[in-house]
């Protein structure tokens, strides 16, 4: 056989197994391998035994933990490759805009105070301002670019399940809803004091969304809740009074997504079902009810248009709808593990399989190109609908617990010269990710671009860099 180890090596090894067994005692087997190796007093004597005590041990550590580090070193060359094979050239990535980036570990800040389980989050549209709600009954409002709290807004009595900015004002009025059976709504501009409470659903309310302008005479002043009394309720948020009651659910309705324009609403909850809703007129329509899922449905959201020539070529169609129809394809998660996108007729075009657990949140990329969804298995995913839907990211137990809402960070407003406002990136600057049962928000930025100067037209970065965030 071979030896591995020179001359000398053999010798330091040897004298180091001697050392080792004399401090543990084994005398006796020391001197019979000093025997065996032809170490005499002369040239192995007590000092240099207690050189070489305690060297195996070190030695033997040291191994263990390189050996630990290869293994990491190894996963992560696995996940660059993941991502080198899934990605464009480094040339081509240095030059990106930010319709094509994608979220990235580590967060840049964790945001901690809630007492108990974060529930919901929503970025005011306008300002750094980032609103999350929790299972201890408060909202809080944080500077999410600093990282900071802000205050702490008290008001209902059970779970906040659902947050959303929007409205009249500019759309900065925020909305909430809860298991107290009562939505309220907000004033940034008075402190966040409450201004109105709207009452009228019989069970807890699970979600609420500001319906954008375009519906009638009541344009940004529509509010739309969907609750576990099977029910989903329009609301004119200037007199408090529920102007249209939906029906057609069967059972607890859990989210909602209404079209950019305002004219259709996506609905879907425990009764396995999506359903299509044209609420332009005065009694709203069911256009199309979708069905395939296996289990209880949790999350949906319309498609914006941006993503239509990647899901045209999905549905078999040789060119892509056009952007004034604002209903052409949906997407739904399910506690069935699974994600499902659909046409506007109701046939499932792409079932898109890879999370370990119930699906949380859904939700497009600005750019269009990509699907972002976060599940209970402690992880986000995203997915190139221009592959087809193939998984190309994911980030693994970023919380300790579930993940269950994902939000774009908005344009914000920055004030530049003469005092007037420019807005900041455009196309949505963050993802917004909280975990179900961590009293903590984390949320991803893979780049920061920042408008220094109004002479040059709206999201044109003349300082841009790369940042590494610190968790």
């Amino acid at each position: 056989m071979s030896r591995l180890l020179t001359d000398r090596q053999a010798e330091e090894l040897h004298k180091s197994i001697i050392a080792y067994f004399s401090s543990i005692g084994l005398s006796n087997t020391a001197a019979a391998l000093r025997t065996d190796l032809n170490l005499g007093e002369e040239t192995f004597d007590a000092a240099t035994s207690k050189k070489y005590e305690g060297l195996l041990e070190k030695k033997w550590t040291s191994v263990v933990r390189l050996q630990k580090k290869v293994m990491d070193l190894e996963n992560q060359n696995r996940t660059l490759k993941f991502e080198l094979e899934n990605a464009t050239p480094l040339a081509a990535r240095l030059k990106q805009d930010p319709a094509t980036w994608l979220p990235k570990d580590p967060a840049r800040y964790t945001l901690e105070s809630h007492q108990k389980d974060v529930t919901c989050v929503a970025f005011h549209p306008v300002f750094s301002s980032l609103a999350s709600g929790s299972d201890d009954c408060t909202i809080k409002i944080w500077d999410w670019e600093m990282g900071e709290i802000e205050r702490t807004v008290k008001g209902h009595t059970r779970t906040v399940t659902d947050l959303d900015f929007g409205g009249p004002q500019g759309g900065t009025i925020l909305a909430s809803c809860s298991s107290d059976l009562t939505i309220k709504l907000w004033d940034p501009s008075k402190e966040y004091q409450n201004i109105r409470t709207l009452h009228g659903h019989d069970h807890s309310v699970s979600a609420v969304r500001f319906i954008p302008s375009g519906v009638g005479q009541q344009s940004g002043n529509l509010l739309v809740s969907a609750s576990r009394d099977e029910t989903m309720r329009m609301w004119d948020v200037t007199t408090g009074y529920c102007v249209k009651t939906i029906h057609g659910h069967t059972d607890w309705i859990r989210d909602i997504s209404p079209s950019v324009d305002g004219r259709y609403l996506v609905s879907t909850g425990d009764d396995k079902t999506g359903r299509l809703w044209d609420i332009s007129g005065t009694m709203p329509e069911c256009k199309v009810i979708l069905t395939g899922h296996d289990n209880y449905n949790i999350c949906c959201v319309l498609a914006p248009a941006a993503a239509y020539k990647f899901l045209a070529p999905l549905a078999g169609l040789q060119k892509p709808p056009p952007a004034t129809s604002t209903a052409e394809f949906i997407a739904t998660g399910s506690r069935d593990k699974v994600i499902k996108l659909w046409d506007a007729r109701g046939n499932c075009i792409k079932t898109l399989v890879g999370h370990d657990n119930w699906i949380r949140a859904l939700v497009f990329h600005p750019g269009g190109k990509y699907l972002i969804s976060a599940s209970d298995d402690k992880s986000i995913r995203c997915w190139d609908l221009s592959q087809e839907g193939k998984c190309v990211r994911i980030l693994e137990d970023i919380h300790g617990h579930f993940v269950t809402s994902l939000r774009w960070a908005p344009s914000i407003m920055r004030v530049k010269q003469n005092g007037q406002p420019t807005p900041g990136t455009p196309n949505g600057k963050a993802i917004d990710v909280k975990a179900e049962s961590e009293t903590q928000i984390r949320w991803y930025d893979e780049r920061t671009l920042r408008v220094t100067d109004t002479s040059l037209p709206p999201g044109v970065a003349i300082e841009g860099q790369l940042d590494e965030f610190k968790a």
